[in-house]
């Protein structure tokens, strides 16, 4: 996840290393509440926002992708569509199949579209100009896992009737009688409050605390660049070595969050997966 230009830029204009003995000033989690552009002044809203701009422009990727991969699909495929296959492929091997199936392949082109979507939206932490990560924002990954958590719901009372569904989530098969007043009240908590929450929050928390990390080594790299320092040459040729090695780390750490990119939207259909598997089986 990119640093977000507006810390750099202050960062780049305000204090710098040796110079006049003002401190560092790290990002802050203000980078995750940009000014709204439009505000409707309703409670517990932030308005019309960069959020919905970069969620646009990540909708816009995904579709894209799928239009240029698949739009001459061929029997002998060429480079992109081999790409569009290798990861319907790997998500119904390693996913769909393994959670669920056989069955599973009929939920396959709803994991193959949620992974690229969830993959563009943690992307655009990177992109520059937008550099923001829309799942960085609760509500986003909130409405994602409540989807999943209604559709787990649907497909288990498809499959098993309400009053199947609700039993076997809430009723563990073996568990003696008398017990069931202390499992039965846990099991609707574990299934029912904190499944949903901790899907939600997984992708959530990984992708905030990625770009905050990535916005401090930016930060910090500004601040450490000083070769004219007022102490000398000497110390301004030390601020721009330890520049260089916030550099160094933000590059590294980049490469890396773009490999946690992949595997918290990865992680995210693999559960949901597991989850509509567990509904269409029943009791547990």
């Amino acid at each position: 996840m990119g640093a977000d230009v507006s810390v750099v830029a202050a960062s780049e204009s305000s204090c710098k290393i040796f110079g006049d003995g003002c401190g560092f000033e790290a990002p802050t989690v203000s980078l995750f509440f940009p000014t709204p552009w439009l505000d409707f002044g309703l409670p517990g809203t932030s308005g019309l926002n960069k959020y919905y701009l970069v969620a646009v422009v990540a909708l816009l990727i995904a579709a894209a992708f799928w239009y240029f991969t698949t739009r001459k699909a061929k029997v002998v495929p060429g480079r992109g569509q081999s790409m569009a296959e290798l990861l319907v492929t790997f998500l119904r091997d390693q996913v769909t199949r393994t959670a669920i199936g056989k069955e599973g392949d009929k939920f396959l082109p709803l994991m193959v579209t949620l992974f690229l979507f969830i993959f563009s939206m943690n992307i655009m932490g990177l992109i520059p100009g937008l550099q923001l990560p829309v799942t960085s924002n609760l509500a986003f990954p909130a409405v994602l896992a409540l989807f999943i958590f209604l559709l787990w719901n649907i497909v288990g009372i498809r499959r098993h009737g309400a009053a199947g569904h609700f039993k076997a989530r809430l009723v563990p098969s073996g568990v003696p009688a008398w017990i069931l007043p202390l499992v039965v009240p846990i099991e609707a908590l574990s299934n029912f409050i904190i499944r949903p929450a901790t899907h939600m929050i997984r992708l959530f928390a990984t992708m905030f605390a990625g770009h905050l990390l990535l916005a401090l080594f930016a930060a910090a790299g500004f601040y450490m660049f000083n070769p004219l320092s007022e102490m000398g040459a000497g110390f301004g040729a030390i601020s721009v070595g330890y520049s260089a090695m916030a550099l160094l780390g933000f590059l590294v750490f980049t490469g890396f969050e773009l490999f946690i990119m992949a595997v918290q939207a990865y992680v995210f259909v693999l559960l949901s997966s597991i989850y509509l598997g567990e509904a269409l089986e029943g009791a547990h």
